[in-house]
């Protein structure tokens, strides 16, 4: 689901966005059992909403490495 109603002051930015320039994701809680993740370059895109399960699965994943190109 994509939502562009998200409060400003809530993002939390990636830890693993530390210097790039201001190119990078971020993500914030949206109620009890979702995350929204947008690009902090251009907010008005709208972010993504997933389920916080499907999220962590997701983060743990890249984590170990199982995503290659």
């Amino acid at each position: 689901m994509m939502r562009h109603d998200l409060p400003e002051g809530n993002w939390r930015k990636s830890s693993y966005s530390a210097d790039t320039n201001g190119q990078c994701i971020e993500y914030q809680p949206v109620g009890a059992d979702s995350i929204a993740v947008g690009d902090s370059k251009n907010r008005a895109q709208g972010a993504f909403v997933f389920p916080v399960t499907s999220w962590t699965a997701f983060v743990e994943a890249a984590k170990a490495g199982e995503f290659h190109q």
